[in-house]
């Protein structure tokens, strides 16, 4: 894999972002760890990515201090990875490349819809509940199946 570098954009906050979470994996776990997903082996299951690949997407997020890595087992050794603060603050990117892909791709219609927890109203593109009217954070929401004639 090619070294990723924006040296020629020392003032880019937006390239010093990518050089965190600018490829197709990194953003794609981070989706599934918002949605409860925190061990490795259900990280590969989910998404289908390499072993070699997620273990350094995993660990750039680590070292980057999206994600903390907690040790559950200890013979096997094995890991969880758990959003940080930083990795939460990542909600409002995510929802809005959703709301951008659900636009632009698949005619508009995603499998999965993002609901608010405590009264079930869906959230809209400015991450509110269209029941309720309230402003929502990572921790308000729940991903359900849309069903097929688009009510969940």
């Amino acid at each position: 894999m090619l070294p990723r570098s924006y040296e020629s954009l020392p003032h880019s906050s937006i390239a010093r972002a990518l050089e965190v979470v600018g490829d197709r994996w990194t953003m794609l776990i981070v989706r599934e760890a918002f949605w409860g997903t925190r061990r490795f082996d259900d990280f590969q299951r989910t998404l289908g990515v390499a072993r070699t690949v997620l273990t350094d997407r995993l660990g750039r997020l680590v070292e980057h201090e999206v994600m903390d890595r907690e040790r559950y087992l200890e013979h096997p050794e094995r890991f969880e990875y758990r959003l940080t603060e930083k990795g939460l603050d990542l909600w409002p990117v995510l929802m809005a490349l959703r709301v951008w892909g659900d636009r632009y791709h698949r005619d508009g219609i995603s499998e999965t819809e993002v609901v608010h927890r405590e009264c079930g109203g869906a959230v809209d593109d400015r991450r509110m509940c269209s029941s309720c009217g309230m402003a929502l954070g990572p921790l308000d929401v729940h991903q359900v199946a849309r069903s097929t004639n688009g009510v969940s």
